[in-house]
């Protein structure tokens, strides 16, 4: 679209400034067996996109191209061409793929098989299944360290974080945490990895060259049982000063100083909150509630929830990518 501009006596043809393109926000809706896409312009549902059986982990392809969803209960991990926003292809996996990580060439899939106590390596350009990692009971939580060089897998029944080379595909370390690990996250300098606890209810910090727990964020919410406070899905600002942390059950995410660890606000959300994702201009993060079937909006900046928009049955996890 033009414009018209009268300038001293000269008209001006000037193109008017197009709107930003919006970022999109995929939701994997475990019971509906959906995916949710939501317009972050609007803050509506788009499309809802039919999956296999209970999808959980979801993540964009490195490229932006696709969005990758674990359907646990049909073993595979399915392809949605982000243009099309359709099942397009499906990758091979173990028995229960939970979460999945992918190397920062977009070239390795690592994913974690809850049945079979095994993560799979799956190869994405060749999409074949390349090898298998046998690691702890029920593993879930992972991610991989900045620098590529170490993979994390947590065992939510081992109550470990098992530290993988991803050069040999050996353990090379064991890390004993709180019980029932579910997440694992990176600060951005690769100086601590966070760990949390479901029923532990904390977040364990580790030295990733140590090997070591140096220390736990604790929660505390009045009115509520320490066992209704239940941490899940964690969420890292790019300058690792702060930290958002889903507390399940609690219905609130904690807000974390990540340089003192210690809890500066609790926000209010939907209920059970599960997983979370920034849009990549770290404006808002999204956070995903099990329960009550939506999505929770929260303002970064002011660290405020500013909207809550509806999904699909028992939403579970969520990736943000810009079209």
């Amino acid at each position: 679209m033009w414009r018209r501009y009268l300038l001293s006596g000269t008209v001006l043809w000037l193109a008017a400034a197009a709107p930003a393109s919006a970022f999109m926000a995929y939701v994997s809706n475990e019971k509906g067996n959906t995916v949710s896409v939501i317009d972050t312009d609007s803050w509506t549902v788009t499309k809802t996109i039919k999956v296999g059986q209970r999808p959980r982990g979801i993540e964009f392809s490195r490229d932006g191209k696709f969005v990758m969803v674990a359907v646990g209960d049909d073993d595979t991990i399915q392809v949605i061409d982000a243009k099309k926003q359709e099942v397009v292809d499906t990758l091979p996996s173990g028995p229960d793929p939970e979460l999945f990580a992918q190397d920062a060439a977009g070239k390795v899939m690592y994913v974690a098989n809850e049945n079979d106590n095994t993560v799979t390596v799956i190869d994405l350009e060749k999409r074949a299944r390349i090898g298998d990692v046998q690691v702890g009971v029920e593993p879930e939580g992972m991610t991989i360290s900045p620098d590529g060089k170490i993979l994390i897998n947590t065992s939510e029944t081992t109550n470990m974080a098992h530290f993988i080379d991803t050069s040999t595909r050996q353990i090379v370390a064991n890390v004993l945490v709180d019980a029932r690990p579910r997440f694992a996250e990176f600060k951005h300098d690769g100086s601590e990895l966070w760990i949390s606890s479901e029923i532990g209810g904390t977040v364990s910090i580790i030295d990733p060259v140590k090997h070591v727990v140096t220390g736990k964020v604790t929660f505390s919410i009045p009115g509520l049982r320490s066992e209704a406070i239940q941490p899940v899905g964690i969420g890292m600002t790019k300058d690792d000063k702060t930290a958002f942390v889903a507390l399940g059950p609690a219905n609130r995410v904690a807000v974390v100083d990540a340089v003192s660890h210690k809890v500066t606000k609790y926000l209010l959300v939907g209920q059970r909150v599960w997983h979370m994702a920034f849009t990549p201009d770290e404006k808002y993060l999204l956070v995903t509630n099990g329960v009550s079937n939506d999505v929770s909006v929260i303002d970064v900046a002011a660290q405020k929830v500013i909207k809550t928009i509806q999904v699909g049955e028992l939403p579970w996890g969520v990736t943000i990518a810009q079209p």
